[in-house]
């Protein structure tokens, strides 16, 4: 090995091990130190954090939308089990089920819904010459109301399901709004917080998939923290 060649990083964490949990209570650490916390609630910031922690971006915080009851309506939820319905597979396999069970043990991976790849909806979009998205969270119905909705790809699924909202009476338990993009993205974020239903949103085109399943980890482990002092309670 030539003697210029700088020793490798790593070897500091051989000589000083840190766990994984070690590393991530020091990532929030310095998020901590560093963002602006003013106008987030305690559970709020919960959620915000994680989200930095997942972009190491810290303006979105400007865009991070919270209604009124929307962490309480999806704890409630994620405490009596609802299902959750998810716009995507990526985000279907980023979910830890392990997580979504400390809130309610009967979680199971058939719990977190996607339907967007099923051989019915591809057929009917086909036929229809519309995104497959609009199908799938059509088919999903009667799992939305009073579950948990997460977009963090699709807008057109979120149109469709602020449609249902509307015109059916589909009342789901909260809304993760975080589709990304440049068509009907901020639309379907706008339209979704002008209408009376429990949302957390990321206004404008930012989003994604990793972002919407961070958001699910904050409220499993608010839920499970809500969880353990009830049971402490009793």
């Amino acid at each position: 090995m030539d003697s210029a060649v700088k020793r490798p990083l790593v070897h500091s964490l051989y000589e000083t091990p840190m766990k994984p949990e070690a590393i991530e209570q020091r990532s929030f650490d310095i998020i901590d130190e560093e963002a602006d916390k003013q106008g987030f609630s305690p559970n709020e910031w919960i959620v915000a954090r994680r989200m930095i922690h997942t972009t190491a971006s810290f303006d979105l915080l400007e865009n991070l939308r919270f209604s009124p009851n929307a962490i309480d309506s999806a704890v409630e939820a994620m405490l009596r089990g609802a299902p959750i319905y998810v716009d995507s597979n990526m985000i279907r396999g980023g979910i830890s089920i392990e997580r979504l069970r400390k809130a309610n043990r009967g979680y199971s991976p058939e719990s977190v819904l996607c339907h967007v790849a099923d051989k019915d909806i591809a057929e009917e979009a086909k036929a229809a010459g519309l995104p497959r998205s609009l199908y799938a969270v059509r088919k999903a119905k009667s799992s939305l109301h009073g579950g948990i909705a997460v977009f963090g790809n699709a807008p057109v699924a979120l149109m469709e399901l602020n449609r249902m909202i509307v015109e059916d009476g589909v009342r789901p338990a909260l809304v993760i709004a975080m589709p990304v993009g440049f068509v009907h993205v901020v639309e379907s974020k706008d339209e979704l917080m002008s209408l009376d239903t429990p949302y957390i949103a990321l206004a404008g085109r930012r989003g994604g998939s990793p972002l919407a399943v961070s958001v699910i980890h904050s409220l499993s482990i608010i839920a499970s923290d809500r969880k353990e002092k009830s049971d402490a309670g009793r």
